[in-house]
């Protein structure tokens, strides 16, 4: 099994910053690509950023420039750096992992962004 554990959420204002992070424990070598997601109320869920192990990443295209995912190996740890904040920003956060045959998420953390 594995566990991911998100925090960093929080409320900011239109134009701060955040940065999320995603702590890994457990079995980690099943996972292959970290991401973040987020869920904003009555809307389905969406990809923000994913990094592979290799460090190759992707954005939605909403996130680009503005946000920056990265990983610590030796912490076991994926991060977002989300800056230049919108409104439209706000949503649960979810971490989540995949490997072949695996799928994991993280509990999730809240992003509110007042404008």
């Amino acid at each position: 099994q594995v566990q991911l554990v998100e925090s960093g959420g929080g409320l900011v204002q239109a134009g701060g910053s955040l940065r999320l992070s995603c702590a890994a424990s457990g079995s980690r070598f099943r996972i292959n690509v970290m991401g973040w997601y987020r869920q904003a109320p009555g809307k389905q869920r969406e990809l923000v950023a994913r990094i592979t192990n290799g460090g190759s990443t992707n954005y939605a295209d909403s996130v680009k420039g503005r946000f920056t995912i990265s990983r610590d190996n030796a912490k076991n740890t994926v991060y977002l750096q989300m800056n230049s904040l919108k409104p439209e920003d706000t949503a649960g956060y979810y971490c989540n992992g995949v490997g072949k045959g695996y799928d994991y998420w993280g509990q999730g953390t809240q992003v509110t962004v007042s404008s």
